[in-house]
């Protein structure tokens, strides 16, 4: 978490001059450049990358690795392909003439955030701790120099864009080398990755609809506000996700993925009480670290927001007041989230996928027009109460294993 801590805190130090040197214009762009990766990343393995924690052996998982990045590769390229032929379509399809030069960057960011992914499991799997820290660290220093550098050079978007592809390009080269230093590739074999396809076909059969609908429905506010509003509204919005997210990466990413792991030891030796006692655990302490800021915020971050990134980006804070809340709840339940898939229930996972994309089309469909504020506040309520429901679920379940 230390490790992490510094990652997340550089981009936290260098925002207010970020939001100095570009235009909430950009930022909007940017956000939209990043929606689309961030959907189609969030597949381009099969969801494999998964599956890497679960073989007993390293063995296996080399092997799953090779059959993640294979299908990286194998999308990475259509996707160019279908940008380079659909190109004018896609532009229209958006809404956003702005990024027209920067669809032909999305594939290659796409492919990095995919090998990011399988190298990320792979080195959990290995408990290198330490090496994903600084692979973070590397990352947020190269994005933070990069922006910075051609920010104040007056690059525009394309700084922005830089900075984001030529840190996933030097936190990869990092988590790469350790996997190259225990030479398990020799045992990478074309029988093996098949059959092991086989033996997870759940991932991508369950998990991978289920995480596209997650990933797409994060991202329904970017498009809405994209085609109803403005692209410098985007932009507030997109800062103000930006920020809301930090504790998340801060705390809840590194927690998450040391609970992922743990959690799965538990489950194996069906020690199914220590689970669900873990689980509380998790809940417990990040309430405790997030219950300040987020009175913080809700009491003063328009003010907050127009003293820190300038007043022109006054309104983004006023978005985080209304967002404050959820944002929180989602801080307290995400990291348990893989328990999900450890306790096999990708199933209900998928219906919960498919509600909420549903509910918040429908909103930022409709209720938009009505405003943003509004909109934005229905979402979070029924966001709430979405995450309650998912977690009295995960819990009945295990209750199910403890007393069977």
């Amino acid at each position: 978490m230390t490790g992490t801590t510094i990652a997340q805190a550089i981009p936290i130090a260098i925002s207010p001059l970020l939001t100095r040197i570009y235009t909430p214009e950009e930022f909007g762009v940017f956000a939209l450049f990043m929606a689309i990766v961030s959907i189609i990343g969030s597949v381009i393995n099969g969801r494999y990358e998964l599956a890497i924690m679960l073989p007993k052996t390293d063995e296996d998982a080399i092997n799953i690795l090779a059959l993640g990045f294979l299908i990286n590769l194998f999308i990475s390229t259509l996707l160019l392909s279908c940008i380079l032929i659909f190109h004018s379509s896609i532009v229209a399809l958006l809404g956003n003439p702005e990024i027209s030069p920067w669809l032909y960057l999305i594939p290659l960011s796409v492919f990095l955030v995919g090998c990011f992914n399988l190298l990320n499991y792979f080195n959990n799997r290995k408990r290198h701790y330490k090496d994903l820290a600084k692979a973070n660290v590397y990352k947020s220093l190269v994005s933070a120099a990069v922006q910075i550098t051609l920010g104040l050079a007056k690059a525009g978007v394309f700084g922005l864009l830089s900075g984001q592809i030529l840190s996933q390009a030097v936190s990869n080269t990092k988590l790469f080398f350790n996997i190259k230093n225990l030479s398990l590739f020799h045992h990478v074999q074309k029988r093996r990755i098949i059959s092991l396809a086989k033996r997870y076909n759940n991932h991508p059969i369950y998990l991978l609809p289920t995480t596209l609908f997650d990933t797409f429905s994060l991202k329904v506010p970017l498009f809405g506000i994209n085609h109803f509003l403005s692209v410098s509204l985007l932009g507030q919005y997109a800062l103000t996700e930006r920020m809301l997210a930090i504790p998340s990466g801060l705390v809840g990413k590194s927690i998450g993925q040391v609970f992922y792991k743990e959690f799965t030891l538990l489950i194996t030796d069906q020690d199914y009480l220590a689970a669900k006692r873990l689980i509380f655990t998790v809940w417990k302490r990040l309430f405790v670290i997030g219950i300040v800021p987020v009175v913080i915020i809700v009491l003063f971050g328009d003010a907050m927001f127009g003293f820190i990134f300038g007043e022109s980006w006054r309104a983004a804070g006023e978005i985080a007041q209304v967002m404050i809340i959820m944002y929180f709840v989602l801080f307290i339940s995400s990291p348990t989230s893989s328990a999900y898939n450890v306790l096999e229930m990708q199933k209900l996972g998928l219906l919960f996928g498919v509600a909420v994309l549903f509910y918040r089309i429908i909103i930022f469909m409709y209720f938009i027009k009505y405003g943003l504020i509004k909109a934005l506040l229905i979402y979070a309520v029924i966001e709430i109460i979405q995450v309650f429901i998912y977690n009295y679920l995960l819990l009945r379940r295990l209750n199910h294993d403890i007393y069977r």
